[in-house]
């Protein structure tokens, strides 16, 4: 595995933006009937989902996550000097959506943009990242990691592995430098197997397969959908979430000498409530320490982590956290990680269906 150590910053503010539509699952007994539903929702843990507008892209979402950050008087614009956003539904092909929220939050000219073209393990990948990036910027910039999916606009309406399964929702998480005494560590580890690319895909729109025709047809698994339909080959990436992952969960106990007693909580990517069960089972890590809100959310791709954040911890007060963190899907990449967190930064969920409408 591929680990990492990051010294002298922390975690200054996170903050959660999801739109207002919240749908329960009951709501697909049209489409799929009662009795499929229900048995997937009882493996799953989904009893409702958050979806954005049509007009509302993850960036928007994001956008008023970090927002909700200056209005709260976290940081300022002129501050940030690093901005990493991470989604697989940007604005635009190109340019990158980093520039287009540089320009609308209002930053300076003297910052770093970039995305991270993840899902489901992209809030570890962009953290550290994120991190790296404002270690190398000389003086007292801050940086901010923006994670960000609205899933569905990819997805077949006829896609019952998916489509019941994933919510819409962005996060905005400010990074500062930090050499106090009290100062802990970021470490991560991550791996990643290319050989499974087509485990998650969205084989067209993009140029490696411009003229394919959006024609609506009957896949193998007998789910009508077409090239510009977001894939997921359900079994291979189950029982890559239940090998790959604990592996890599304990390797990283073993290299960093830890166990889960070590931390006071797991927040796991929440693809399905069975698979944290098996993380907790094969990791020995007491369910108690898992909080889940997939429940209420869904699967919430790159933003599951911060989601979870927000859910839990926005109204504890003032109380120092060790966390573990873990995020694992499409690529196929898989990461984690641990870190402290004072939890009076983490804001309330905001909820908002604003969006930016485009000059063009």
């Amino acid at each position: 595995m591929i680990q990492t150590t990051i010294k002298g910053s922390k975690i200054s503010a996170v903050s959660v933006c999801t739109p207002s539509n919240k749908i329960p699952v009951t709501d697909f007994y049209k489409d799929f009937g009662e009795e499929l539903v229900d048995k997937f929702s009882g493996m799953a843990g989904v009893k409702e989902i958050y979806r954005s507008k049509p007009e509302q892209t993850a960036s928007d979402l994001g956008y008023l996550a970090a927002q909700e950050i200056f209005e709260a008087g976290k940081a300022s614009a002129d501050e940030i000097g690093v901005l990493v956003f991470v989604s697989q539904k940007p604005d635009y092909r190109s340019p990158a959506t980093s520039y287009v929220l540089q320009k609308r939050l209002g930053l300076n000219h003297d910052v770093l943009c970039l995305d991270i073209n993840l899902a489901c393990s992209g809030f570890v990948y962009g953290l550290q990242t994120a991190l790296a990036l404002l270690d190398s910027v000389i003086g007292n910039k801050k940086a901010l990691l923006i994670t960000a999916d609205t899933s569905y606009k990819t997805m077949s309406p006829q896609d019952r592995t998916m489509i019941m399964l994933f919510g819409d929702s962005g996060s905005a998480v400010l990074l500062e430098k930090d050499n106090s005494e009290n100062t802990e560590d970021f470490s991560f580890a991550c791996r990643t197997d290319g050989s499974k690319f087509k485990s998650i895909i969205t084989p067209a729109g993009a140029f490696r397969n411009r003229d394919l025709k959006p024609i609506d047809e009957a896949w193998s698994d007998d789910i009508v959908r077409n090239d510009y339909n977001t894939h997921m080959k359900g079994m291979a990436v189950f029982e890559f979430s239940i090998t790959s992952v604990p592996k890599l969960i304990n390797d990283y106990f073993y290299t960093t000498g830890t166990t889960s007693e070590n931390y006071d909580f797991f927040i796991l990517h929440q693809a399905n409530l069975y698979i944290l069960k098996q993380l907790s089972r094969k990791n020995k890590i007491p369910f108690e320490k898992i909080p889940v809100s997939i429940d209420r959310f869904g699967n919430n791709s790159s933003n599951s982590i911060p989601l979870v954040l927000s859910d839990h911890y926005s109204n504890n007060g003032q109380e120092k956290l060790k966390m573990f963190v873990s995020g694992f899907g499409a690529g196929l990449s898989w990461a984690c990680g641990s870190f402290s967190i004072d939890t009076s930064v983490i804001l309330p969920i905001k909820v908002s269906d604003e969006f930016f409408v485009d000059e063009l």
